[in-house]
């Protein structure tokens, strides 16, 4: 298993970290994925990957939660500096996006940085790691006008309808990022994914939050994934080594880097 999204280098995990590594590693989970959030994100998730490399794997991008009117045209500025490093470690341009369910009164910001981010992601050949939440028209506007690019990526967390599946399935080098909400009982995605085919998602964590049943409510880690990858099996009635087995194959296409990374110890040099 692959799990595509993780922050396990962030506060929570600061006591045990070590340990959440160990139990990843004998549940099955092949690869750890790092979503960035900000400029101070950088050094603890880069010190996590140069302590496993290899296994955790880092993403470079400013979340839109994170975005400040008044500065983040300079960290985003910074940030694309260390994309010109080179070899440089970041297999992806994450975790970006739009969510306007807490505040929308920078909107404006939002949606510059997040388009600033897509360039990003077409200048330097790499996927894109999506965020949006009560977003969804804005952000199919938004990557409609990048349609030519040949971008891909993930839908991060996705848990809406089958109609916006469709609308984000039109971008064919996406794939849709499937995590703990999928257990939950009043979720509505195992009706939302009898349309999307399994080679269209990704499995996640977005640890340490939205842990999976019969973990919810408490700190979620990348072993949960576990429980994610038992319910997709379930949902489209095929084995579980079926889902890992096409699960991983899409992971692998969609951050091409992981392959071609190994053997290169992430270093603190790039922050």
């Amino acid at each position: 298993m692959i799990d595509t999204h993780s922050h396990i280098y962030e506060p929570e995990f600061c006591t045990d970290r070590e340990d959440v590594i160990q139990r990843a590693r004998e549940a099955g989970v092949e690869h750890i994925l790092l979503p960035n959030i900000n400029a101070d994100s950088i050094a603890p998730m880069l010190e996590l990957c140069h302590c496993h490399p290899d296994y955790c794997h880092p993403m470079l991008g400013l979340h839109p939660t994170d975005v400040k009117p008044d500065t983040y045209l300079q960290e985003l500025s910074d940030m694309e500096d260390l994309l010109t490093v080179p070899n440089h470690p970041y297999i992806a341009i994450g975790e970006v996006g739009l969510d306007y369910y807490w505040d929308k009164s920078n909107a404006k910001e939002q949606e510059a940085a997040f388009r600033m981010q897509i360039e990003w992601a077409v200048r330097h050949h790499l996927p894109l790691v999506i965020h949006a939440r009560s977003a969804h028209q804005q952000l199919v506007a938004a990557m409609t006008e990048y349609r030519d690019e040949a971008l891909t990526g993930i839908f991060h967390c996705f848990g809406g309808t089958a109609d916006e599946a469709l609308e984000l399935l039109q971008f064919p080098g996406f794939a849709l990022g499937i995590g703990g909400v999928v257990t939950y009982k009043k979720s509505i995605l195992p009706e939302s994914l009898a349309i999307v085919p399994l080679e269209r998602i990704v499995l996640e964590t977005d640890a340490p939050y939205l842990a999976p049943v019969p973990y919810r409510g408490k700190r979620n880690e990348s072993a949960f994934i576990v429980e994610v990858l038992r319910k997709i099996a379930y949902i489209y009635n095929v084995s579980e080594q079926e889902v890992e087995s096409i699960t991983n194959d899409n992971a692998r296409r969609i951050f091409p880097r992981i392959n071609m990374l190994q053997g290169i110890v992430h270093s603190k040099k790039y922050t």
